[in-house]
């Protein structure tokens, strides 16, 4: 699934958009039983921003797929970072309880400032 973009119409400015997706589903890798979480993106947009309906069809791909929230946290990151190339990123997996245990991965990028010449 292609993450399409838009462009940001106020790019000499920080802000930031926070996205919270609460319904997300997958499968545990080893026992085949459904995952669910809420995952959380917060970014600040350079020239691109994110486009909400294909990054939910983007999420509908992890549903059938066994993944560990470790991973999927950083795939996640490394896709939205490769689409939309923003100024920092952080992306958040909150996972329902399993067996009395939840959890919470978090992965961030900034983006490497250009070096000044001096």
């Amino acid at each position: 699934m292609t993450i399409e973009t838009f462009p940001n119409k106020f790019p000499r400015r920080d802000y930031t958009i926070t996205i919270r997706i609460p319904e997300y589903t997958s499968v545990c890798p080893i026992t085949g039983n459904p995952d669910f979480g809420t995952i959380t993106v917060e970014y600040v947009p350079d020239k691109l921003c994110l486009e909400l309906k294909s990054l939910k069809l983007y999420f509908f791909g992890f549903r059938d797929r066994g993944v560990f929230y470790e991973s999927l946290v950083n795939e996640v990151l490394d896709d939205l970072v490769a689409a939309a190339a923003p100024r920092r990123m952080t992306v958040t997996g909150d996972f329902t309880p399993r067996g009395g245990i939840t959890s919470t991965v978090v992965a961030g990028y900034v983006k490497p400032s250009r070096g000044k010449k001096r």
